[in-house]
């Protein structure tokens, strides 16, 4: 995994140029944001290793193959890791895949089962070490995203993306389409992604593509193009 710094306290961990995860520094070791793909514990275990840190936590952003595929494989060898998933989203995880009849529909596609059960579901609003949940559906139906109250990082997961060009997730970018064929509901993404615009982060951490430093204008953009 390609490692690269961000401010104080943010690691970006990419495997195969393009799929990203995250280890987020807290005074009491680290919290990894997903786990990657399948195959990806061992790199992100070296990585922890390396910034001289245990991994005391997990949060996940939404349970895709590429942000959740590594979560068994962690917790069987991190051993009393806290695992925490959107409330919405823990039911996905657990192989549940079906609509609410209040959600519209939308693909339902590209989730990963894993056997490992949260520790604690979010909902929007609680913090996770420094890191504020923050609800964002619409890439899928219970997708969270991450704000870090010391300095204003958003952790957005596939809540945008800036693989093939910044872009609200369902916003088709041909050279990166995955993020927009994988999209639940495109118009949910665009009302998260102005929620996320108006926590004015000052940086934007995504699930596929560069970090960027002053994203407003950016995710304007974006939205407007959504």
């Amino acid at each position: 995994m390609r490692q690269s710094e961000h401010g104080s306290n943010l690691i970006r961990l990419t495997r195969l140029w393009v799929f990203n995860c995250y280890l987020v520094r807290e005074h009491d070791g680290l919290t990894l944001i997903d786990t990657g793909m399948r195959g990806s514990a061992e790199q992100i275990l070296a990585a922890a290793a390396a910034a001289g840190l245990p991994i005391t936590r997990i949060a996940l952003t939404h349970a895709h193959f590429d942000h959740a595929g590594s979560l068994d494989a962690l917790v069987a060898r991190l051993g009393d890791v806290e695992l925490l998933v959107g409330a919405r989203e823990a039911r996905i995880l657990a192989g549940d895949t079906s609509l609410q009849e209040d959600e519209p529909r939308g693909r339902m596609r590209g989730f990963v089962t894993q056997q490992t059960t949260p520790s604690a579901t979010l909902t929007g609003g609680e913090l996770v070490g420094s890191l504020q949940a923050v609800e964002a559906p619409g890439h899928t139906p219970g997708h969270l995203a991450y704000f870090d109250t010391r300095d204003g990082t958003l952790i957005a997961g596939d809540a945008f993306q800036m693989q093939g060009g910044i872009a609200v997730a369902g916003v088709l970018r041909p050279m990166f389409p995955f993020m927009a064929l994988g999209t639940w509901n495109k118009a949910v993404a665009r009302e998260s992604a102005i929620r996320l615009r108006m926590l004015e982060p000052t940086r934007l951490a995504v699930g596929h593509g560069e970090v960027l430093e002053r994203p407003l204008e950016a995710m304007e953009l974006a939205i407007g193009q959504a």
